[in-house]
């Protein structure tokens, strides 16, 4: 069996990848709605809804506990991954964003200069979630790696 088969065939991998990517498109799909204009760094950025780290880790500590049991190590490494993932997208992630969000704001009314040079890279906003946007990554991974095991495995 080549290594893509054996990759495609790995269920846990597949439910994670699954929740990942399922998110990334439905985050790009919601920020083109509300803002009418596509930006192509949703599909692979962080923060927004939903969560796609909370889908990554949910989906693959569902399949985990579908195809090696709750009572596995696969299970219980993947849930304390999932817990601390989810746990830092909404505290220090989140926490990040907004400090983000008020330099920017300094920075553009009162330009900094750091060695001679005016800063004007505008700092990333959108790196941590809401508990909303947690939730509905979690929920979304769950539920796909279930329509995983239904349908492909």
């Amino acid at each position: 069996m080549s290594m893509w088969q054996e990759m495609l065939g790995n269920q846990v991998l597949m439910s994670a990848v699954a929740g990942w990517t399922v998110a990334q498109v439905l985050k790009t799909l919601l920020d083109f709605c509300l803002n009418k204009n596509f930006n192509a760094e949703r599909l692979v950025g962080s923060g927004g809804m939903p969560s796609s780290h909370s889908a990554t880790v949910c989906g693959l500590t569902t399949a985990a506990g579908l195809c090696y049991g709750v009572g596995s190590s696969a299970f219980a490494v993947s849930f304390i991954l999932a817990m601390v993932v989810m746990y830092d997208a909404m505290g220090v992630r989140r926490e990040t964003g907004k400090q983000a969000k008020l330099l920017n704001s300094i920075l553009l009314e009162n330009p900094l200069k750091l060695n001679g040079e005016i800063l004007q890279e505008k700092l990333k906003e959108y790196v941590g979630h809401t508990p909303l946007q947690v939730m509905a990554g979690a929920i979304l991974g769950i539920g796909l790696s279930f329509a995983i095991d239904h349908f492909c495995y």
